[in-house]
């Protein structure tokens, strides 16, 4: 097993594992009684989605990552509120994609009738985010059920609690620490940043205006500073995006 594919569990374990306001205790079979299709209902979704659209699994992933991290697993982030989690700037970057995955699989669900309304967003997220690992190349793993929705979104619950691209290692461990989280938690969901895309926007100041003495990050490699400069220009439009991983971006 590659490295890629040793961290993606790591990554879904420990988001899944994030924070204890779940307050029912979660087991794999939990819906066996009441959808026992569930997670092929859930995973022929996701599956199609992706086909239609890469972005699918790491706006997926993403998603997930942005709900655990504020208020829990409860798929708050998707909730259509006013002054909801989703507005924040913290969160106006996330993926259409990624919610698109959610709704459509939660309709499908929803169309079995042993499973309508019975079956909370939060679980299915959490299915969809096991679903893509799979699809781009990682292991399958059984994902433990037994979310509830959260029922509150506010763009107040996430500030400082989601880590800035400008961070620090010192500000991402203290951060990271403070949602009961370690080091390698942090290397773990680092990791999921191999699939996926940045907008220009989020980086360019590590190329162009790093600090009084240096124009580029120093620390970043010169050649690979080069190469982000062809990307994304002084002047680009700062949604404009790359690929994190220039060597396999979709695995």
């Amino acid at each position: 097993m590659t490295k890629k594919m040793e961290v993606l569990p790591v990554l879904f374990l420990t988001l899944s594992c994030l924070l204890s306001s779940i307050s029912a205790q979660l087991q794999i079979d939990y819906y066996k009684d009441t959808c026992p299709d569930l997670e092929s209902i859930v995973r022929q979704t996701v599956t199609e989605k992706y086909e239609q659209t890469f972005v699918t699994a790491p706006g997926t992933l993403r998603l997930f990552f942005h709900d655990c991290f504020v208020q829990g697993c409860d798929a708050s982030v998707i909730l259509n509120l006013p002054n909801a989690e989703k507005d924040h700037p913290g969160d106006t970057s996330l993926a259409g994609d990624g919610f698109d995955t959610v709704i459509k699989a939660k309709a499908a669900v929803d169309k079995d009738s042993r499973c309508t309304n019975k079956v909370s967003s939060a679980d299915i997220l959490a299915i969809a985010a096991r679903d893509v690992v799979v699809l781009t190349g990682g292991p399958d793993y059984p994902v433990e059920l037994g979310r509830f929705d959260g029922k509150i979104s506010t763009t107040a619950s996430v500030q400082n609690n989601l880590p800035s691209e400008n961070f620090n290692l010192d500000q991402l461990t203290t951060m990271f620490a403070s949602h009961g989280l370690t080091l390698t938690d942090l290397v773990a969901l680092s990791g999921a940043h191999t699939i996926g895309f940045a907008h220009c926007g989020r980086f360019s100041k590590r190329l162009y205006q790093f600090n009084s003495t240096h124009q580029t990050d120093p620390t970043l490699n010169s050649t690979y500073a080069q190469k982000l400069m062809a990307s994304c220009p002084r002047d680009v439009d700062p949604r404009d995006s790359i690929d994190n991983d220039p060597t396999s971006p979709k695995s």
